[in-house]
């Protein structure tokens, strides 16, 4: 009788662990963190996210992700349903030199989120995560129910391994806040901060490991070197002892974020307070496209009190002697320890997390999110994820939000789920369709949880005048915030607002401020149409008056009181010269214009002038005009008032009788005794120079009678 032996038990347990350790396959609650109403949970992705949130605060009670994916059994999930218990009896093999096998929890405890202002906002969480992972483990030590037959030979050989086992809790602290705020563009940036404490952890790393079982002789030959870690005691069950004790190690961790939104109509979430004052309407999703970017799980546990050791694996023995029930204790009892140090630290699974949202309208979004390892494949003792690329529609609302997720997973391939968050419940798979619709699948997980979400308020504007119902006092129908929503009234019903009205009880028209028009001259003619509004006219003028009656309105009229002709501008030209009698010097008198309307001032004029003026007699040695000579100034005087604007010297000579200065001082009061008598007698004193000259320009000789006579006068001539 064939007997199973007991190799997987002893020597196949080691083989388990001998795994490229540091693979996860997927993130935790698939498609419920791009939810924008997760809350708490977005912090997992990119801790920015909670800063504007949905949310004023988010209580998360409890929430549990499981991960399963390999490429060694394949299994309908159909039939699972049906029979349980036949699963993986009937299930497909698919073993080979190079299967992988992952498994992770992601325990969410007692969490909270406190949206603190509309820039700040913080949130405190507890976490407990494990991480188990085979890669590159040879199938064909798992099949036909995990034994082999001790009568037939069989050889393994796995090569380079590398693997661990890690399980730690969280206690973390994520702050977040908008970074700028400006028109269309919006970026928030945040940070978590984590206190780690280690549960356990084992890990194993070798080369060139290989299994010959000889059935004739019942011996088994194996090659190679193993290193196997472990953090913590492990007792004789294979069980971590102490699993919160010192020993386990500590540690701090990290979470980066930040994230950008493009927000085109940035004006439409701003409303307004009845008091005219802006608010931002904090309840909706404002951004058409949202970009996210992060880097997780920076950090490592240390401070661990543990073994590793390496292992001789170089030897043949008797599978009859093979003894230990527990890795640790199979390693010991069957093979030389070469060496035992310090158990490594363990390094978190550092992640880069890309995240693009887009919003179709304020329902319906398409999310794109592709996650990669930032850690070595093949460092040791050091966790990692599998790379992947995911596309998430969703339907989102406030109380309800369905989501699908298509991802393709590094060494897992295609997977297809659904989600739902309904108030406080949220639950999903990231691959339940796909397992449910396909023949079979290698990969599955699961999330649920429970929460207290309490939403931030969505501002309501039923009537969209720009302010919020609750401040608004006339919430169904539009209007000014100077009049707290409400429309002004139109007390006089003239299409003039009373706001705008300056008479509100009196109709009127727009132009005039919804007063009537008056006529304040009460010629008849409104103000409005009345060019003259403030004196009595006539229509054909536009309200202004005529007063000469010449046919030109006065404010168009250079001489209102006189009639004139329109073509000079209503004033009259009584000496028809050609210059009105408002601009001419000599009104009665033609000139050319050129001389102000006056006659130029001639040879013969002047002649006939000097003439008068020889003529004019004084009192021996004095400056008084005798009276004979007073009709001769009237002749002078009525000449120099045909020429008005003409101006004259009066100038006074003397004979050379005497001291020339006695002579000047005669000549100067002659001269000067003439210029007062014109100007007293009308003519103009600034028409008027008097000049003496003395016996300086004699006319004829000093030397007799006749000649003294003649340099005895006065000259009256024009300044030119």
């Amino acid at each position: 009788m064939k007997h199973k032996m007991n190799l997987l038990n002893k020597l196949g347990m080691c083989l388990l662990f001998l795994l490229l350790c540091n693979k996860i396959y997927s993130q935790s609650y698939v498609g419920f963190l791009e939810d924008n109403y997760s809350g708490v949970h977005s912090v997992i992705s990119n801790p920015a996210n909670i800063a504007d949130s949905r949310l004023k605060t988010d209580i998360n009670l409890v929430g549990i992700s499981a991960l399963y994916g390999n490429d060694y059994l394949g299994f309908n999930l159909g039939d699972a349903f049906k029979n349980f218990g036949d699963t993986f009896d009937t299930a497909n093999t698919y073993p080979s030199d190079d299967n992988f096998l992952a498994l992770n929890i992601d325990v969410m405890g007692p969490s909270v989120m406190l949206s603190m202002s509309e820039k700040h906002s913080l949130a405190v969480f507890t976490r407990g995560r494990g991480f188990f992972n085979l890669n590159e483990v040879n199938g064909n030590v798992l099949k036909k129910e995990g034994g082999f037959d001790e009568d037939e030979d069989f050889f393994l050989e796995e090569d380079n391994v590398y693997g661990s086992f890690s399980g730690w809790a969280e206690l973390g602290v994520s702050y977040a806040r908008v970074l700028y705020n400006q028109e269309e563009h919006f970026i928030k940036g945040g940070a978590s901060l984590k206190l780690l404490q280690n549960i356990g952890n084992v890990y194993a790393y070798g080369e060139d490991i290989s299994f010959d079982y000889n059935s004739n002789t019942r011996e088994v030959t194996t090659t190679g070197y193993l290193h196997h870690g472990n953090t913590g005691e492990v007792n004789e069950e294979g069980n971590f002892g102490d699993a919160f004790g010192s020993r386990n190690g500590t540690g701090i961790g990290a979470d980066l974020g930040v994230v950008y939104e493009w927000r085109p109509e940035y004006d439409n979430f701003k409303k307004l307070k009845g008091n005219g004052t802006s608010i931002t309407n904090r309840g909706v999703n404002k951004y058409k496209v949202k970009l996210g970017l992060s880097v997780t799980d920076i950090g490592r546990i240390t401070d661990i009190v543990g073994r590793d050791r390496l292992y001789d694996l170089n030897t043949t023995q008797s599978i009859d002697n093979f003894d230990g029930d527990v890795l640790e204790e199979a390693l010991l009892d069957n093979f030389e320890m070469i060496s035992e140090k310090d158990s490594k630290n363990y390094a978190l699974p550092t992640a880069l997390h890309f995240n693009a949202d887009y919003s179709i309208n304020s329902k319906f979004y398409v999310n794109l999110n592709t996650d990669f390892s930032l850690t070595a494949k093949n460092a040791v003792n050091t966790g990692g994820i599998l790379n992947q690329y995911r596309l998430t529609p969703r339907f989102e609302s406030t109380w309800l939000a369905f989501y699908s997720p298509i991802s393709i997973i590094q060494e897992v391939g295609f997977m297809w789920g659904a989600g739902l968050r309904l108030g406080p419940l949220y639950m999903g798979s990231g691959s339940v369709l796909s397992s449910l619709v396909g023949k079979e699948t290698k990969g599955l997980d699961l999330y649920a949880g429970l929460k207290v979400p309490i939403y931030q308020n969505n501002l309501k504007d039923k009537d969209n005048d720009g302010i919020v119902n609750k401040e608004d006092a006339c919430p169904d129908i539009p209007g000014p915030v100077e009049n707290q929503g409400c429309p002004w009234p139109d007390t006089d019903k003239d299409g003039v607002l009373d706001k705008d009205d300056a008479c509100p009880d009196i109709s009127g028209p727009k132009e005039n401020k919804g007063c009537p028009w008056p006529d304040t001259d009460n010629d008849g003619i409104l103000d409005k149409d009345d060019h003259c509004p403030s004196e009595a006219g006539l229509p054909k003028f536009n309200g202004c008056p005529d007063t000469d009656g010449d046919g030109l309105a006065d404010k168009d009229d250079r001489c209102p009181q006189i009639p004139g002709s329109l073509e000079n501008k209503g004033c009259p030209d009584t000496d028809g010269d050609g210059l009105v009698d408002l601009d001419d010097l000599c009104p009665n008198v033609p000139g050319p214009i050129n001389n102000n309307g006056c006659p130029e001032v001639t040879i013969e004029v002047q002649k006939q002038l000097n003439d008068y003026a020889k003529t004019i007699l004084f009192d021996t040695g004095k400056a008084t005009i005798k009276t004979e000579s007073v009709s001769t100034m009237v002749d002078i005087i009525q000449i120099l008032n045909e020429y008005p604007n003409a101006k004259f010297t009066v100038e006074g000579h003397t004979d050379s009788v005497g001291s020339s200065s006695s002579n000047q001082r005669l000549s100067e009061a002659r001269a000067n005794s003439v210029r007062d008598f014109l100007i007293n007698e009308g003519v103009a004193g600034n028409r008027l120079i008097a000049i003496g000259y003395g016996e300086e320009k004699p006319i004829a000789s000093n030397t007799t009678k006749i000649g003294r006579t003649q340099n005895r006068r006065v000259e009256i001539n024009l300044i030119k």
